[in-house]
């Protein structure tokens, strides 16, 4: 929990980090109402930068909106992760930049977070660890009131003993920051099954929207992108287009483009429906809302990391991720001073022991 709250404090503002610390090259300043670029003619100039590579994902950068990236691999099944991104200009589908995100202090910050560099092993177990958070806050919160019978409620012993304050610490920390942690530690969880949860729609609700299809031949060749998009548009009005996944990848088919839109609030901003777009026909062919377990996802990301109300929200985010830090290290001391206590304890009972039988 204490390497969770460590990583996590820079994560609050991984953009301000990464801004401070990597330049990038800034997209054309285009007047209001200005239209977007022909998302073929961008995809042809991303692609042009990397011979011999296929596009994997087209997505829209939300924190830059004159910017949008390309994420293309080896082999259209290659693993996503290891993608080679390609920043692009929306309005004039010109190239930018393609950062390595990979050596950043945030992704080693992400990647320590999320897994531990172990995969879905570490997602599972830094899950397992954010349910036993859990489970020691209400465990907390059932015996501070026992606890603190003869005490005021919040009460600071200054004259007693060390391990006393330190006790009284502990306790203050974890009563007072009980709703935040366990609204951060249970939004941890859940963000530790978001492969799990992904494999599930994907053999679930995606499975059942492409049926008709499984056993159809990949396309020959794709219609065209900018042509897909803007069938989404029209098929799901009032959302705006967040990422395209390409026939073949894991948020689509092998004979779809799989348009995926959110809406405008700050609710529906970070729900998803996706929209399928025969790569051949340049037609829709279903759309339908996601499950309330992808759902259930996507709101608990940006709540996990105060990620949805600007710069006041990430500080009061920051302010008490580090007072949760008090709450592992004191509990850590108190159990090596207790512990300490129970042997020295054990010892005494023996001297006396073979004092009284020689």
């Amino acid at each position: 929990m204490l390497l969770l709250c460590i990583t996590g404090l820079p994560l609050i503002f991984h953009d301000e980090i990464d801004d401070l610390l990597h330049s990038q090259v800034k997209p054309t300043e285009a007047p209001a109402g200005t239209p977007p670029a022909d998302l073929d003619h961008l995809l042809a100039n991303a692609l042009a930068r990397a011979p011999g590579k296929v596009p994997h994902f087209l997505i829209w950068d939300r924190d830059e909106p004159g910017a949008m990236w390309v994420s293309v691999g080896p082999t259209i099944d290659a693993d996503p992760t290891n993608n080679l991104l390609i920043r692009m200009d929306t309005h004039t589908g010109a190239y930018l930049d393609s950062p390595d995100v990979t050596g950043r202090f945030t992704y080693i910050m992400l990647k320590l977070h999320t897994d531990m560099f172990a995969g879905l092993s570490g997602k599972l177990f830094l899950g397992l660890m954010g349910i036993l958070f859990c489970v020691a806050i209400i465990s907390g919160i059932v015996v501070y009131a026992p606890s603190m019978r003869k005490q005021r409620f919040g009460a600071y012993r200054a004259q007693r003993t060390r391990v006393v304050r330190w006790l009284d610490v502990h306790n203050l920390a974890g009563i007072l920051l009980v709703a935040w942690t366990l609204v951060v530690g249970f939004t941890g969880v859940i963000n530790t099954w978001a492969d799990l949860v992904l494999k599930m729609w994907q053999f679930g609700q995606l499975a059942e929207m492409t049926a008709q299809y499984k056993d159809r031949p990949v396309p020959s060749k794709l219609t065209s992108l900018n042509g897909a998009v803007e069938v989404a548009r029209h098929a799901v009005p009032g959302m705006t287009p967040s990422f395209v996944a390409f026939p073949g990848t894991l948020f689509s088919s092998k004979s779809h483009y799989a348009v995926f839109l959110h809406g405008d609030t700050p609710l529906t901003s970070r729900l998803l429906k996706p929209a399928l777009i025969d790569a051949e026909t340049g037609t829709l062919t279903d759309s339908r809302d996601m499950p309330w377990y992808v759902s259930t996802l996507y709101v608990s990301q940006p709540l996990h990391f105060g990620d949805y109300g600007g710069m006041p929200l990430k500080i009061v985010w920051a302010l008490l991720d580090i007072l949760t830090i008090f709450i592992p290290v004191t509990g850590v001391y108190l159990w090596i001073r207790r512990r300490r206590a129970g042997v020295s304890q054990e010892r005494a009972i023996a001297n006396a022991a073979s004092i009284d039988n020689p």
